[in-house]
């Protein structure tokens, strides 16, 4: 079966850095883009990151470009993603979720993780 697990989330202060990790299991990690969604309390869900199958193409939304940065080791089948220069408005459940298309994302997510909190407060 597939699996996603999420880890690294925590609390942290305003201009901290935090990295997230994702572990996945049950399918070809090497074939397909994976991405990062989160969602904010009270809020719906926000497209954060993505990247192709090799790590060779990145994609980000435009409130996190410059500050958030993604990558995968197929070796480990494992995609990350490191945070830096956090805001309050960050604070969220960030989720990893599985590209339903091979090597290039179309952002049709087909699993997700349960989630790890992120706490952004000083």
């Amino acid at each position: 079966e597939v699996q996603l697990v999420e880890s690294g989330g925590g609390l942290v202060q305003p201009g901290g850095s935090l990295r997230l990790s994702c572990a996945a299991s049950g399918f070809r990690f090497d074939d397909y883009a994976m991405n990062w969604v989160r969602q904010a309390p009270g809020k719906g869900l926000e497209w954060v990151a993505s990247i192709t199958w090799n790590g060779g193409r990145t994609n980000y939304a435009e409130s996190m470009k410059d500050r958030f940065t993604i990558s995968r080791d197929n070796a480990k089948n494992t995609v990350y993603l490191q945070m830096n220069s956090l805001k309050f408005e960050d604070t969220a459940v960030y989720y990893c979720a599985k590209d339903h298309s091979v090597g290039a994302p179309d952002y049709e997510f087909d699993y997700w993780g349960q989630g790890t909190q992120v706490t952004v407060s000083s």
